[in-house]
């Protein structure tokens, strides 16, 4: 059973099985070794550098090359991957599955969900529903890869609701669907890999084959929709490569994408921030563009006791934001109404208008500092801590911010309006290297 081509009457999520590519335990040092976070999550340099040497065979040298120029990157991609499988390092499974994946830690918990093939859909349809705008210089980097390898590496996380109605509203409960017992019962099995990552995570995965248990999700996820938790940019690639193969009337296994579903009626996942690095600009530059605008208070850290201090100026202070990387703390709060007016497009929802990453970048980055919002300038980093590192490094300055709350998230993304780019980071998120998806196998 392979990915299949377009539906005659395509309904909701519609989630196909695949022969996952997957390391050959004896050829690596181990499985932890060869995983990865995310492309987006992993810190550069420093926590390249880590991964590369964890194992020569470590996913990172397939997600994010390092050679030149993009289109070197991405032959080096290609490369690479032929060679592995070539030497056995990475090996198709058998059959066709559906695989069931566990990510267990103190600090997160337990968080089931489902890999598979997803039918890619329209905007339209809204089945699949985006929160974020994109940038084009990451989906031009990632299409080129895929286009590159020929491959899905990792997978996009995505949030459904599974008791209930299909509609996604991210609401608690204890769901009973075909597809949540189905995960349950496979989860007591003997799993095809059990490995715990550096960061004390465990991670197991299963592979469901059964014909009939496969159809059985299928008619589950039918009338539901997801939400994108996690890897918009990579969303927006799906789609720009799978027009570019119907522009050339082919179809089949560009239609499709790989995902992680979620059913956050049983795992609820989490939302933190996504901090910026303006890599350039001094905290003491960054500072004196913005006392006219903003309240500047000096609070003390470390950087723990300073993220409690932002935190509690949620719901007081209006928009605020900590700034460091100069050793100390800044603390911005009650930002100048009559700027945030001017600056601030007014033809947006009054939720999407008091977001503060719409006023980080509408307000400080375009209008006060001035900051191009382009890579060599602008760093996004997941991690409070990493992000404070690199602008110390560099001499730049972090702007550390609130999560924004899920129930804002999902109402902007039911009108279909989108947050800035890099707006949230739901979590946990998946591990890359565990399962791939070749394009070739279908």
């Amino acid at each position: 059973m392979s990915t299949p081509g377009p539906s005659a009457q395509p309904r909701g999520l519609r989630l196909a099985p695949f022969r996952g590519l997957r390391y050959v335990p004896d050829r690596v040092g181990s499985l932890s070794a060869v995983t990865s976070p995310p492309y987006d999550v992993v810190v550069r340099p420093d926590g390249l550098h880590q991964l590369e040497t964890a194992d020569p065979h470590n996913i990172v040298r397939l997600i994010l090359p390092q050679s030149g120029d993009p289109a070197d990157r991405h032959a080096q991609a290609a490369r690479t991957l032929r060679h592995w499988l070539a030497e056995g390092v990475l090996a198709a499974d058998p059959e066709p599955a559906l695989y069931v994946y566990e990510q267990y830690s103190d600090v997160s918990g337990l968080q089931r969900g489902l890999i598979g093939a997803l039918r890619l859909t329209t905007p339209d349809e809204h089945v699949v529903l985006p929160h974020e705008d994109v940038m084009p210089e990451p989906v031009a980097d990632r299409a080129g890869l895929m286009r590159a390898t020929g491959a899905n590496l990792e997978p996009l996380l995505l949030a459904y609701r599974g008791d209930g109605g299909g509609d996604y509203d991210g609401s608690g409960g204890h769901g009973g669907s075909v597809t949540a017992r189905l995960v349950e019962r496979t989860a007591q099995q003997p799993p095809l890999l059990t490995t715990t990552t550096e960061d004390g995570t465990r991670h197991r995965l299963w592979a469901i084959t059964d014909p009939r248990q496969i159809a059985a999700v299928d008619a589950d996820l039918s009338p539901r929709q997801a939400l994108i938790a996690d890897g918009h940019h990579r969303w927006a690639t799906y789609l720009r490569l799978r027009d570019e193969q119907r522009r050339t009337g082919a179809t089949g296994p560009w239609d499709h994408g790989l995902v992680l579903l979620v059913d956050t009626t049983r795992y609820p996942l989490r939302v933190r921030a996504i901090h910026r690095v303006l890599q350039r600009m001094p905290v003491s530059q960054a500072l004196a563009a913005i006392r006219d605008v903003f309240q500047v208070e000096t609070v003390p850290g470390p950087l723990p006791a300073a993220l409690d201090v932002l935190a509690a100026t949620r719901k007081r202070d209006g928009n605020t934001f900590l700034l460091a990387g100069d050793g100390s703390f800044h603390l911005l709060t009650r930002p100048d109404e009559r700027v945030i007016e001017e600056s601030v497009p007014g033809d947006r929802p009054e939720a999407w208008r008091r977001l503060d990453a719409t006023v980080l970048h509408s307000v400080l980055i375009d209008r006060l500092w001035q900051v191009p919002d382009a890579p060599e300038h602008i760093g996004y980093v997941h991690d409070a801590m990493a992000a404070v590192r690199q602008a110390e490094r560099l001499g730049g300055t972090a702007v550390l911010m609130h999560p924004v709350p899920e129930a804002t998230v999902l109402e902007l993304a039911r009108q279909g309006v989108m947050m800035p780019h890099k707006s949230t980071s739901f979590g946990p998120k998946p591990a890359s290297g565990l399962v791939l998806r070749s394009l070739e196998l279908g």
